[in-house]
């Protein structure tokens, strides 16, 4: 699903009150937020946890990929250990195994010469290794529901294009959902099934990519379609 918008029309905020994680001020008034398929009786709603109940599910359930990968990962760490503490945290791996996988992710994600790569440090990756490396610690439990926020906004034309394709053979090797967070129609195009629409904080149109595209309803979508 490609939530798609302007900047400061709320997708980044959505986001961010899908993962339990709104900044000090801000509150879910409401609405609901499910975790499972509608139909599903083991559909689990986000929205009703308290907040040790939520942990149990972050990171390991649910993941997300930040905008700004460098700001978003820890300094004093090295990459190794970030993309460990998840699996070390919900129980999932030993400290040994969840080290092992953490190189094996990085292979995945296009990082080279893993082995050596794990004991970076982010302030010694580019802008696009540390993204890799950001989707490499969000797959760590092997999540059902990615979100990925802005993912190519940092990045060169050249490291978009990859990152985009990247994000797309995870989606289909993993099977997981991926909810995509962008402002450029164009990538939503590319690489989703569905499209929502959001304008000044309210979704104003959700339908196929193909409809959205090709047979725009709403006004702003229709300038959006045509700014292509």
């Amino acid at each position: 699903l490609g939530l798609v918008g302007e900047s400061g029309c709320g997708k980044s905020t959505t986001a961010l009150a899908v993962m339990g994680l709104l900044p000090v001020g801000l509150t879910m008034s409401r609405g609901r937020i499910d975790l499972g398929r509608r139909d599903d009786h083991n559909a689990v709603e986000l929205s009703a946890l308290d907040r040790s109940s939520l942990q149990n599910h972050l990171g390991r359930d649910i993941a997300m990929i930040f905008q700004d990968p460098v700001s978003a990962l820890n300094p004093s760490l090295t990459i190794g250990a970030q993309i460990a503490e998840p699996m070390i945290v919900h129980g999932t791996a030993t400290a040994k195994q969840a080290h092992r996988r953490a190189v094996d992710l990085l292979a995945e994600v296009g990082i080279p010469d893993p082995d050596r790569r794990v004991g970076d440090y982010p302030h010694m990756l580019s802008g696009g290794m540390a993204q890799r490396a950001m989707i490499a610690m969000a797959l760590a439990n092997e999540p059902s529901v990615l979100i990925a926020d802005e993912p190519t906004t940092a990045l060169d034309v050249t490291m978009q294009a990859e990152i985009a394709d990247l994000l797309g053979r995870i989606q289909a090797d993993h099977g997981l959902a991926l909810l995509l967070i962008t402002h450029d129609l164009g990538l939503a195009a590319e690489m989703c099934d569905q499209i929502a629409v959001m304008y000044a904080g309210q979704i104003v149109e959700a339908s196929s990519a193909d409809a959205v595209l090709n047979r725009p309803v709403h006004p702003y979508t229709r300038a959006l379609v045509r700014s292509m």
